[in-house]
C-alpha cells in the first residue's frame, strides 16, 4: 500500500511526471480540503473539541483555487472532478465535521501537520521540475505565510492534541480515524498512480 505511494509521488517528484499530473494531484487536495474547511467545518468553532484547532493561518483553499488557475487557467472549475477515491475521503472528512467533532480532529491533524512538513519537500522539487515561481502560483499551497515558525506550531499543535478533552476510548476512535485517514489519502494516491502511470 505505501509502496503504491510513493511510487507515485516519487514519479512526480523525480520529474517523470509531467505538470498535468501536478494539477491533478491539487485538484484533488482541492477537494479535500473544501470538506476541512468547508461550512460543516465551520460549525465547529464553538465546539470545545475540535474548536481550538480550527486556525485561520492554516486554512489552505484559496491558495489551492490560485494555484489551479495558474495550472489549468481561469475554467478551471468546470473541469474539476473528484476521483471516486477522493470523493470518499472528502465524504469521510464532512461526515466527522457534521457528526463527530474528534474524527475532524483526526483529519485536521493528519493532512495539516503532514503539509506543513512534507509538503515543503513537494513545493521545492515543483519549483525546480516545472519553474514555477519560489512560493509563488503554482505552489501556493505549500507555502504558510502565517506560520513563520513551523516548528514551534507543531509543537504548540501536540499540545492541543494532548489537551484534548477525552477519555481513553475516545481517545483511541481518534487515533484509529488517524489511521482511517492516512489509508483514505492512500488510496487517492494509489487512484492518481493508475491514472498516471510511467509508460514502459
Amino acid at each position: 500500500m505505501e509502496a503504491e505511494t510513493s511510487t507515485f509521488m516519487g514519479d512526480l517528484l523525480g520529474g517523470r511526471l509531467g505538470v498535468d499530473a501536478f494539477a491533478r494531484y491539487t485538484e484533488q487536495l482541492w477537494f479535500v480540503y473544501r470538506a476541512l474547511e468547508g461550512a460543516a467545518a465551520e460549525r465547529l468553532a464553538d465546539d470545545p473539541v475540535a474548536g481550538p484547532f480550527l486556525r485561520p493561518e492554516l486554512l489552505r483553499t484559496a491558495a489551492l483555487e490560485r494555484d489551479l488557475a495558474h495550472l489549468r487557467g481561469p475554467g478551471w472549475r468546470a473541469g474539476a472532478a473528484p476521483l471516486p477515491a477522493t470523493a470518499a475521503y472528502a465524504a469521510r472528512v464532512e461526515e466527522c465535521a457534521r457528526t463527530w467533532p474528534g474524527g475532524y480532529v483526526a483529519h485536521h491533524y493528519t493532512r495539516y501537520l503532514g503539509d506543513l512538513s512534507g509538503g515543503q519537500i513537494i513545493r521545492d522539487k515543483a519549483e525546480r521540475t516545472w519553474g514555477f515561481p519560489r512560493k509563488g502560483d503554482g505552489v501556493r499551497f505549500y507555502v504558510f505565510e502565517g506560520v513563520p515558525n513551523p516548528a514551534a506550531f507543531k509543537r504548540t499543535y501536540r499540545e492541543l492534541l494532548d489537551g484534548v478533552r477525552a477519555d481513553d476510548l475516545e481517545r483511541q476512535r481518534i487515533v484509529d480515524e488517524c489511521k482511517r485517514a492516512f489509508a483514505l489519502n492512500t488510496a487517492v494516491f494509489q487512484a492518481l498512480g493508475r491514472e498516471f502511470p510511467l509508460s514502459a
